[in-house]
């Protein structure tokens, strides 16, 4: 085989490095690229935050003249002969104490770093910061070790609180409960875990460790004062009548307890200020907090755009480091002070091309749908990736990228740009319609029917229809089912 030389001409899509980076920094929500940031500024010197420069109020300098200008301005005033001088503190603690004493009465113990910072952002301290987090087994388990018991019936308490679930249901059957301590406790009785159990039941929150919701509320009845008015009345609707209540058939509740609707509705109402999920009271899920990347709001007839100022720092080239960079030098140290002067110079021109990508998105956005930041849900016009990525001019990949995790703070919440991005519904008239404006229209039906009669999902199908909105029954369940509302015949209650 014979080698020769040929030379070919073709075209391929190389992404460079500064690329790649401005990709990666582009869908990065506002928490990823702080951090991504504060690694940038810990790895590169050359970078640092670019922070309003004030003059500082504990320069020793500073204080020393402010303090000889003001004598040369106020005399000072003559202390009396026989003033007594207060002697100065002393850090040392003193030898002997009396034993009730605080340390306040001695010491100044001044103000935490936390109120402070607290009392100036004008924030609860308790809001900001979370004590870790307790979980239903560890309260569970705390209630435990304080509750007089036998060593036996500790055993067993161990084991029941481990088997009950995060609802604070019992997840094992008491069978399978003393077959796993057979082991260690062979002459149990069952007596003696259904005991435990009763024991556990009446620690806080009221009802955990029920083996069922009947089981459950019961107990939480059981524990109200026995005045409290309709009490046992509601004990015999739940032992007894519980599956009727769940069908909502009052017609038949009615006729069973022998009871007119006005008094049936105060049992059920009382009925309702139970928890069957008792569990649900003590989690260790804390509350998502989201910074917004921009902020929308109207001012003068407009509505615009900004971005968020305290969610990404401001970044600029250390001048220090960049002087000291020598032209004609081929060193070690000026090579690497060049390197990182290149890498700063892409980084901060990254992060100013994803502020002026989103902004564009987020101004296209607010402009589509202004009838919706006017009117509500109701007014949402369909939009899709393609939309924006033809009015901005960039691919529909760099449209899903921002919009990924990237949130915007308007007059009426804060949403997701995706939040946005709704498919749609052919009107009869031959427009469109939003799917959460849909979904607005189901919500607002079912608000205001009537308790006694709810609305079917064909019913709603037949009212959206003669609003010029096309929309199977099975569409409309599907939007029901995912806004978390139950069907017709679970919300139909007493007036």
């Amino acid at each position: 085989m014979k080698q020769t030389l040929q030379l070919k001409l073709g075209q391929q899509l190389t992404m460079t490095p500064q690329l790649q980076q401005a990709i990666r920094l582009l869908q990065l929500s506002t928490v990823e690229l702080q951090l991504e940031i504060q690694q940038a500024l810990e790895s590169n010197l050359m970078l640092e935050v670019a922070e309003n420069e004030q003059p500082e109020t504990n320069d020793p300098a500073s204080e020393a003249e402010t303090a000889e200008a003001a004598s040369l301005e106020e005399p000072v005033a003559e202390l009396p002969e026989e003033a007594p001088v207060a002697e100065p503190a002393t850090d040392s603690i003193p030898e002997d104490l009396p034993v009730d004493t605080r340390w306040e009465e001695i010491f100044d113990s001044g103000a935490t770093s936390f109120s402070a910072s607290a009392d100036e952002e004008g924030r609860d301290f308790f809001e900001t910061h979370d004590s870790g987090g307790q979980t239903l087994h560890d309260h569970l388990m705390w209630q435990m070790e304080l509750t007089p018991m036998s060593d036996t019936d500790r055993i067993i308490a161990t084991a029941i609180i481990d088997a009950i679930g995060e609802d604070g249901y019992l997840g094992l059957p008491l069978e399978e409960i003393i077959e796993s301590l057979r082991e260690e406790l062979p002459e149990l009785e069952p007596e003696e875990v259904e005991a435990v159990l009763h024991r556990i039941q009446q620690f806080d929150p009221v009802g955990v460790g029920s083996r069922d919701p009947r089981e459950c509320l019961l107990i939480q009845l059981n524990h109200l004062p026995e005045d409290t008015p309709w009490r046992s009345e509601a004990l015999r609707l739940v032992d007894e009548h519980l599956e009727l209540l769940g069908h909502r058939d009052f017609n038949q509740l009615m006729r069973r307890m022998k009871l007119d609707e006005a008094a049936l509705r105060e049992v059920i109402a009382l009925i309702q200020q139970l928890d069957p999920h008792p569990g649900s009271q003590i989690s260790d899920n804390t509350a998502p907090y989201v910074i917004p990347d921009v902020y929308v709001f109207k001012r003068d007839g407009r509505w615009h755009v900004e971005l968020n100022p305290e969610a990404t720092p401001k970044l600029r080239i250390n001048a220090q480091y960049a002087g000291m960079i020598r032209r004609a030098d081929s060193s070690a140290d000026n090579n690497y002070l060049r390197t990182h002067l290149q890498e700063a110079r892409w980084f901060i021109k990254s992060l100013q091309s994803r502020h002026e990508t989103l902004l564009k998105v987020a101004r296209c956005i607010v402009e589509y749908q202004q009838e919706f930041f006017e009117h509500g849900e109701e007014a949402m016009k369909p939009l899709v990736l393609r939309d924006v990525a033809e009015a901005v001019e960039m691919h529909e990949s760099t449209i899903s990228r921002v919009t990924t995790q990237k949130y915007m703070h308007t007059p009426r919440g804060i949403f997701e740009f995706k939040y946005f991005f709704s498919s749609h519904v052919s009107t009869a008239d031959g427009g469109e319609c939003s799917a959460i404006a849909i979904r607005a229209m189901i919500r607002k039906l079912i608000a205001d029917e009537d308790p006694r009669k709810p609305l079917s999902d064909s019913r709603i199908a037949q009212l959206l229809s003669d609003r010029g909105i096309q929309v199977a029954r099975r569409t409309i369940a599907k939007y029901r089912e995912a806004m978390g509302i139950p069907p017709s015949n679970e919300r139909r209650r007493l007036a």
